[in-house]
């Protein structure tokens, strides 16, 4: 993995209740990490003046690979990036990372698909050209 292909990272602070009876961070965990994640990388790309109740975004696919456990007292941190455009949806490629003195190792790799979403409409919509534009030159895609 090559961390410096990823421009945003957002730390998490591990809680005594993530953690499950055999002292490692339980993995349902995983998803709220990658959520904080998306969250502070979209306020970041998109600015956290969007509407998402007018253009939402709904997470239609997630993947998680599980490399090593993380444990109570680790340091962590989601390292985000947009890895595709499409016409109504993008990925985000993440990498959550326990940080070990200047090293970054990996605990676990994501990858999720999120579609633009007309919630009154109940149904998808293309991706706003604001948020390609925006998208594009935070990545220079």
């Amino acid at each position: 993995m090559q961390k410096a292909e990823f421009k945003f990272a957002q730390g998490i602070e591990l809680r005594f209740v993530d953690v499950d009876a055999l002292g490692h961070v339980n993995n349902a965990n995983y998803l709220t990490y990658l959520e904080q994640g998306r969250i502070g990388y979209l306020n970041e790309v998109l600015g956290k003046e969007v509407k998402y109740e007018e253009k939402g975004i709904i997470l239609a696919h997630v993947a998680i690979d599980f490399k090593i456990p993380a444990v109570f007292g680790d340091r962590i941190e989601v390292l985000t990036r947009c890895s595709r455009l499409g016409n109504k949806s993008f990925d985000l490629t993440c990498s959550i990372v326990k940080l070990v003195g200047s090293a970054k190792i990996e605990v676990a790799a994501a990858h999720t698909v999120l579609v633009c979403f007309d919630y009154e409409a109940q149904q998808s919509i293309p991706l706003p050209q604001a948020w390609i534009e925006r998208f594009a030159a935070f990545e220079g895609l």
